[in-house]
């Protein structure tokens, strides 16, 4: 499997933009090509609310985000243009598709925001703190 991001980032605010996200998908002889496609960008969305939001923070010892008000889950209306490839291979038995499609994105998306800005992120999700951190001083404060 490989998986690439394109993203727009604000350095000003530390706001991610995810613009496409494309994985390409070895699994074996597919069956259903429409089924494997849609399991993907289901898993690819997962992956994104795991970098970019959702995190459990805790007040006073208990947990803060007991509802969808403050757990901020991904909307269809910011998710990106997702393309997937299936890589048929009839050589090899039919294998699972979705669910890896998950585990990268954490690192795909901080891998592409380090490619537009130099700043690595280590820890997720990648919030607009974060990033606007790990870009550290503005051009301003450097002066």
């Amino acid at each position: 499997m490989a998986t690439i991001a394109e993203v727009k980032v604000n350095e000003e605010t530390g706001k991610v933009l995810v613009e496409r996200v494309v994985c390409a998908q070895d699994m074996g002889e597919v069956i259903n090509p429409e089924g494997a496609r849609l399991q993907i960008e289901g898993c690819i969305t997962m992956g994104l609310g795991y970098a970019m939001t959702e995190e459990i923070r805790f007040k006073g010892g208990r947990i803060f985000d007991e509802d969808f008000d403050t757990y901020e889950l991904p909307r269809f209306s910011w998710l990106p243009r997702i393309e997937t490839v299936l890589i048929a291979n009839r050589e090899m038995a039919p294998q699972g598709c979705g669910e890896p499609a998950i585990t990268p994105m954490g690192a795909v998306i901080a891998n592409a925001i380090f490619d537009a800005t130099g700043a690595r992120l280590l820890e997720l999700p990648m919030t607009p703190e974060r990033i606007k951190k790990a870009l550290g001083p503005t051009r301003d404060q450097k002066l």
